[in-house]
């Protein structure tokens, strides 16, 4: 038997018309969609599906991507594939908390939209900002970035990418350092905000109190965290990891080291993209990795999972 982890994207995926299928073509992923429009009181599908600028916004993107990946599962676990364990990548562990059971989707989404708020307004657009470093070990750029004060490790993505993040003068700094020092290319983002760095400490704090008001329910299956990259098992440590994770780094590449080790053979990424999937080919090209990302990748999954 196959141990399987269902595993979502986080932000930078395409979003656009991405879902469509399932919200036209499916019951119970229409019924997710309408739900997040009644909850966030503005039409998802019509943000979703539709081009417009609303998506290059966080608050906006992370409660499209959140509707989409969860009303994929839910047709996906219909179709009685259930995961072992779940993670994923920045705001994607929510949807890993909802496959995991710990949260409803209502306040899966209820919960990100706010976040996605709090982190926009968390720090003045041009204060802040993001680089990707690549062809560099993780080690090397910590001992470079060292130095360097207003600058850390984002996201732990792969073996060669990894993302910096900070004020946007110490990020500059860092990528001129981190070529110098060997880098193969520094490349910076076009995002609109320093995301898991230390200047959205106050942003955690403010989500806390969002937090309070979430019921975080015991979960039917472990769920592997951004921050420590461990396995959680019990709903009491939910929150204060949900805190962390918006100013910390995400350790994403020992998430699924730490999923390899457990057994996991089969991962199936659910959401816009092939993102994680190309990260896995750097982290372990031998197990299987699967995507649902059209309708119609739903019965190939279930098929694939029957050999």
């Amino acid at each position: 038997m196959s141990k399987i982890a269902f595993i979502y994207p986080g932000q930078g995926a395409q979003v656009c018309g991405m879902g469509q299928d399932f919200y036209e073509q499916t019951e119970i992923g229409k019924q997710v969609f309408d739900l997040a429009t009644e909850i966030l009181g503005f039409s998802v599908p019509e943000l979703c599906f539709t081009k417009n600028d609303r998506l290059d916004i966080t608050e906006y993107t992370q409660a499209a991507m959140v509707t989409t990946s969860i009303a994929m599962t839910k047709v996906l676990e219909e179709k009685g594939v259930k995961p072992d364990v779940a993670a994923g990548l920045s705001l994607g562990e929510y949807c890993a908390l909802y496959a995991a059971g710990a949260m409803t989707e209502k306040d899966a989404i209820a919960t990100v939209r706010q976040r996605g708020i709090l982190m926009q307004e968390a720090v003045p657009v041009g204060q802040g900002a993001m680089a990707a470093i690549l062809a560099m070990d993780a080690s090397a750029i910590e001992e470079v970035i060292s130095g360097i004060d207003g600058v850390q490790i984002a996201n732990y993505n792969c073996p060669g990418q990894i993302v910096i993040s900070g004020k946007k003068e110490a990020v500059e700094t860092a990528c001129e350092k981190l070529k110098e020092a060997g880098a193969k290319r520094a490349i910076m983002l076009n995002v609109s905000g320093p995301f898991h760095s230390r200047m959205l400490t106050g942003a955690g704090e403010k989500l806390g109190e969002v937090l309070e008001q979430v019921e975080i329910h015991p979960l039917s299956i472990p769920y592997v965290a951004n921050v420590t990259a461990e396995y959680v098992t019990d709903a009491a440590d939910v929150k204060p990891l949900l805190m962390k994770q918006v100013s910390s780094s995400v350790r994403w590449e020992q998430s699924v080291r730490a999923m390899l080790a457990d057994g996991v053979d089969t991962f199936i990424e659910i959401g816009p993209g092939k993102t994680l999937a190309g990260f896995m080919k750097k982290i372990d090209r031998t197990v299987k990795v699967l995507n649902i990302e059209k309708l119609e990748d739903v019965d190939k999954v279930v098929e694939e999972l029957r050999c």
